[in-house]
């Protein structure tokens, strides 16, 4: 990769506004760049356009206005074997996992690797062996190779969730989106959690974008932290330097108990 390339941000909204057939604004006139290599978590209530935010990245929700391009290629225009190919270097993390739970961990790890390898070699379970080897590197790295061949269906909702990080690895990708991904969790998975996409943005240098609902979690866990209020950025700024009142800013409102996850154990 040239040095321009190099520099170019990994994502970057330009203008970019998404109405939904409601006619509501998920989305409003988003400028942002995103340098590569940047750990950035989005916080702001429900229904402020994070989820929109995310999914705008890989077209799961389509850009009515403006755009979003990644590494420099335009999600919008993008489609079919362009939007494919887009979409095998932005790997996902869903809040519910997303998980075929008939499957082995190791069978739903592989998954990732679909974009790299023929239909029928998927069809009759034939994965090449380098892609195997991709997909237990993934497992290693959040500590789930003894799991490999248990069903998803007998894991913890911590251990589906890291199965849903390896999956994401194992694409190779050069961007990670986690929607809520502790949204489900208790406290101490939650900091599991985020400990392993943490150590996968700095270790790695992968740039990963995470939506938060508890701001102690984004504050601990954020190089850089933008806030959406209906659709509009309200806040960008650096994850060590946020304050309470940054938040209450975000959100409209004081913070309370409900945003705060450690406060989760008492209630």
């Amino acid at each position: 990769m040239d040095a321009a390339a190099q520099a170019e941000p990994a994502i970057r909204f330009r203008g970019a506004t998404v109405v939904y057939p409601s006619g509501v604004k998920g989305l409003e006139e988003l400028d942002l760049d995103i340098p590569r290599g940047d750990r950035l978590v989005i916080v702001g209530l429900s229904g402020a356009g994070k989820s929109t935010m995310l999914r705008a990245v890989n077209g799961l929700v389509k850009v009515t206005e403006g755009d979003v391009e990644v590494e420099g290629r335009s999600v919008r225009e993008s489609q079919g074997g362009a939007l494919r190919e887009l979409r095998a270097k932005v790997g996902m993390i869903f809040q519910d996992y997303r998980l075929v739970r008939r499957l082995s961990v190791l069978q739903n790890v592989l998954i990732g690797r679909v974009a790299q390898v023929p239909t029928w070699r998927q069809m009759l379970g034939l994965w090449p062996r380098p892609d195997v080897e991709i997909a237990f590197e993934a497992l290693e790295r959040v500590g789930l190779v003894d799991r490999a061949y248990v069903k998803a269906s007998q894991l913890s909702g911590g251990q589906q969730q890291r199965v849903g990080i390896a999956r994401a690895l194992a694409q190779k990708p050069s961007v990670i989106l986690a929607d809520e991904p502790v949204a489900s969790l208790d406290p101490v998975t939650s900091h599991e959690v985020m400990d392993d996409l943490r150590g996968i943005n700095e270790e790695l240098g992968i740039t990963t974008l995470i939506n938060l609902h508890f701001l102690d979690l984004a504050k601990e866990y954020a190089v850089r932290i933008v806030g959406l209020r209906q659709g509009r950025l309200v806040f960008d700024g650096a994850g060590a330097d946020v304050t309470e009142d940054d938040f209450s800013e975000i959100y409209g409102r004081h913070m309370t108990a409900e945003d705060v996850l450690e406060a989760q154990v008492a209630l």
